[in-house]
């Protein structure tokens, strides 16, 4: 967790996955083999649904233990063969998402809020996700969207 107490370094795609996987029926978060902290910030969040985010764009919570994260920079690959105009670098990528979903929310780096704010400004924003993953197959992005919706539904259930 970040160094104040209670505040949640995060970003958008970050808590936008927790959600989908929350849609997806998942209710228990494991520990993943890169070392990345989603299973303890998400399972955080679920205890907590007001604890404060920091918008963050560079590495955040669960990126800082994540064996990828070389002096603050993601060094894994994404596979792009299905989305040839998507960079392989995850970074890059996940960094063009984040940007994609500040621009969509209204949101900057640094913004504060709580989980149950994000996901209401969620909840009010995704009507439609085609053009924040524009590089991925529709029915893909339908399938994200889906499990999305589901899993704000639950969280602020």
């Amino acid at each position: 967790m970040s160094t104040q107490e209670d505040v949640i370094s995060i970003k958008p795609h970050h808590f936008v996955d927790i959600l989908r996987s929350l849609g997806s029926g998942k209710s228990k978060y494991e520990a993943h083999p890169y070392g990345h902290a989603q299973h303890i910030v998400a399972e955080h969040i679920l205890r907590d649904r007001d604890v404060i985010f920091e918008i963050e764009l560079g590495m955040d919570d669960i990126c800082l233990p994540c064996k990828h994260n070389i002096d603050g920079i993601c060094d894994d690959t994404i596979d792009t063969s299905f989305r040839p105009d998507a960079p392989s670098s995850k970074g890059e990528w996940n960094l063009m998402i984040d940007r994609r979903w500040c621009e969509r929310l209204q949101l900057k780096p640094g913004d504060r809020m709580t989980a149950r704010e994000l996901c209401e400004l969620l909840r009010d924003n995704t009507s439609d996700i085609t053009d924040i993953y524009r590089e991925v197959p529709a029915d893909r992005v339908a399938e994200r969207a889906r499990k999305l919706k589901a899993g704000i539904e639950k969280f602020l259930d």
